[in-house]
């Protein structure tokens, strides 16, 4: 692997840590806040204030630039923010029945059968990969871990 591959997986196992950590961070917002639909609701509130700040200094920075065109999107590129939901409220409700590390193999369970599926498919814009036996291999391996984390 080049040295470009290892920085962006590292930075995507250091935001795997993080969204480890949002589950029972989340799970104690509901408990206070009376449910997970209401910590999930703060969650974003919270994350939506920090983007927007953040777009705003990426625009300073850039300058100007030409207007999106909202209206020629693909219908699909606004369902982003819908899966988030589901999966944030998903893991704030499940994550005291789970545990932490139950939940976070679930999930990435979930996320490697979805990825082989909309790889196959070249899925939203996104270069076909086949499924291969070692591909498959890997949910498999998951799978087990999942069930021994459960031991």
């Amino acid at each position: 692997m080049t040295p470009l591959i290892w920085i962006a997986a590292l930075c995507v196992v250091a935001a795997g840590m993080a969204l480890s950590t949002q589950a029972p961070v989340n799970a104690a917002l509901a408990r206070l806040l009376g449910g997970p639909l209401p910590a999930a609701s703060v969650s974003f509130g919270v994350g939506l204030v920090i983007l927007i700040a953040a777009t705003g200094l990426q625009a300073l920075a850039a300058g100007p630039r030409a207007a999106p065109d909202f209206a020629g999107a693909p219908w699909w590129v606004w369902i982003g923010g819908v899966l988030g939901a589901v999966y944030v409220v998903t893991i704030t409700a499940t994550v005291g029945t789970l545990g932490v590390l139950t939940l976070v193999a679930a999930t990435v369970l979930g996320q490697l059968i979805g990825a082989l599926v909309l790889d196959a498919v070249g899925a939203f814009g996104l270069p076909q990969r086949p499924i291969t036996w070692t591909r498959a291999l890997a949910p498999v391996l998951v799978a087990g871990g999942l069930v021994l984390s459960r031991a």
